[in-house]
């Protein structure tokens, strides 16, 4: 192959690279327990607050039933909705910085941090 066949490999790997993904957000997942208990408010609120904490998140309580995370990694930031009662939750983005959001998309590293904050979220619900 060329140097500059090579070089265009090369470019459109990069580019990919950099393409962006569909924003990932968490749409009333149920909320379940080991004991099978319905958790009370508190109790959930806290899960979710411990859940972030453990992952590097900032949240913050807006009011009952409303959290609001933020993730902050070297120049990006993502915030994000969290929306919650005692029988389930969601995680909807709201805005970022240095994430590349446009037309429905967002970095593909976004999506990977929801997901981590929604798994670790389950596996607190778990300990009630």
């Amino acid at each position: 192959m060329t140097k500059s066949k090579w070089l265009l490999v090369l470019l459109v790997t990069a580019l990919a690279a950099c393409a962006g993904a569909p924003i990932y957000n968490v749409k009333g997942s149920p909320i379940v327990t080991a004991s099978g208990k319905q958790p009370s408010m508190q109790q959930v609120q806290q899960a979710i607050l411990q859940a972030g904490t453990q992952l590097g998140w900032q949240i913050s309580n807006d009011k009952p039933g409303k959290m609001t995370g933020r993730l902050n990694l070297r120049t990006h930031q993502a915030v994000v909705d969290i929306d919650y009662d005692t029988k389930q939750y969601s995680i909807t983005y709201r805005d970022s910085v240095d994430l590349n959001a446009k037309d429905g998309t967002i970095h593909k590293n976004y999506n990977s941090w929801v997901q981590n904050l929604e798994n670790r979220i389950r596996t607190q619900f778990n300990l009630i």
